[in-house]
């Protein structure tokens, strides 16, 4: 009986072990027919690869479905990037795929994916490296085949929305051997002529037709160009390393025509719109101009000394109207005064007495004589009447007996 005795278990371990440190077995690519196919309700995917002289098992585990860009199926071929391991408690080795790809393309898609994370994170890619396209352009630069649809779809539209413009063709290669080389010079001889804007591009194709410009000199050529490039490579669902290098990617050699060259129509209708709008502005700026000059020369002539010497002339006028107005009133006013003065004046009137029948006495010294008592027989009194006077003597003295004044009034009055 020998010593050493080992459980399955063990030899099971110790078999994963040596998977484990098997550096080929941790990254390895397979590549064979899809068998057995089955899609796990839990998202993994269990599949056999197999060829005409063995077959393997392998897994897709859910959380790497996203390296999985095709819906795979049996009898596909197929390249599967992953590890070999050893399920211990079947004691089964298999596959644990990490990225599966369709055979063909498998190579390529390798060499594109490896030049695609190299110049990502030299920071080739990145939007602050990324050149503006200008909006108006005299000189348009394309690089592509002399003769294909891209040149004649590019041209058609440039032709069509600017007939101004010029553009300059470089024929270069596009495909097979050369290409990468022709397109590069085609980027330099172009920004040597000092072009507005370069559209790279081709015609759609398969992976194998569109390397050329998944070539690391073309990526360089295109990062370093002063002018800005417009890539247009193949399709729309056509995805090459020169479109993540370029200031700017179009779907298609035509989508970049329209991209590069603005439409001059639109462009004059613009200018016809701003040239209405402007002159609507400056008829607007014309009417209130010439509102504040009406104002400014009202105010000017407001402020003349000829209108000041009116204005002044008019308000002395207005005031020596009312002058005069006031002064007519006071005259008419005083001037019934003085009627009703003259009236009571006249009532006193000596003269108007005396015309009326009365006389003046006075002594002989002028001094109005009203009391009899104050005479005596003898005296001389001047007797006043209004044609004349009569120097008196005293003869005879009689009194009466003592009147009111308001009585003396009444017989003055008799």
């Amino acid at each position: 009986m020998t010593k050493n005795v080992y459980t399955v278990g063990q030899v099971n371990a110790y078999i994963k072990n040596m998977f484990a440190q098997d550096f080929m077995m941790n990254r390895i690519y397979v590549k064979g027919e899809i068998s057995n196919c089955k899609y796990h309700t839990s998202g993994h995917i269990y599949f056999t690869l197999k060829d005409e002289k063995g077959a393997l098992n392998g897994v897709l585990f859910a959380g790497n479905r996203k390296g999985l860009a095709f819906s795979m199926k049996n009898g596909d071929h197929v390249v599967v990037l992953g590890s070999i391991s050893v399920y211990e408690r079947d004691g089964k080795y298999q596959l644990y795929a990490k990225e599966i790809i369709l055979d063909g393309a498998g190579l390529l898609y390798q060499r594109f994916e490896a030049l695609k994370r190299e110049l990502e994170e030299m920071g080739m890619f990145a939007p602050e490296y990324k050149q503006p396209i200008p909006r108006y352009i005299q000189t348009l630069g394309i690089v592509t085949a002399s003769t294909g649809a891209a040149i004649r779809d590019i041209q058609t539209i440039s032709r069509r929305r600017n007939p101004y413009i010029q553009t300059i063709l470089y024929p270069a290669l596009v495909q097979g051997d050369g290409a990468a080389a022709s397109i590069v010079n085609g980027i330099h001889a172009l920004e040597q002529l000092g072009v507005d804007v370069i559209i790279v591009g081709r015609g759609g194709g398969s992976m194998e037709d569109l390397w050329a410009f998944n070539e690391e000199i073309v990526a360089r050529a295109v990062f370093e160009c002063s002018v800005p490039i417009i890539s247009a490579v193949g399709h729309e669902t056509d995805t090459t390393i020169v479109d993540y290098v370029a200031d700017l990617r179009a779907a298609t050699p035509s989508a970049a025509a329209e991209l590069a060259v603005y439409d001059v129509r639109q462009l004059q209708e613009q200018l016809l719109s701003v040239r209405l709008e402007l002159n609507r502005r400056i008829s607007e700026k014309v009417e209130r101009c010439q509102e504040k000059a009406a104002q400014f020369e009202k105010r000017l002539n407001l402020l003349s000394p000829v209108n000041q010497l009116n204005e002044k002339r008019q308000i002395t006028a207005d005031f020596e109207e009312k002058l005069r107005t006031r002064m007519e009133q006071q005259l008419l006013l005083k001037k019934h005064q003085l009627e009703l003065v003259a009236k009571q004046l006249e009532s006193f009137s000596p003269i108007k007495k005396l015309s009326q029948g009365y006389a003046f006495v006075a002594d002989e010294k002028g001094e109005n004589v009203h009391d009899v008592n104050v005479l005596k027989f003898g005296d001389t009194l001047n007797i006043h009447m209004l044609n004349g006077k009569v120097k008196a003597q005293v003869r005879d003295i009689q009194t009466y007996s003592r009147v009111t004044e308001q009585q003396g009034k009444g017989l003055l009055e008799k």
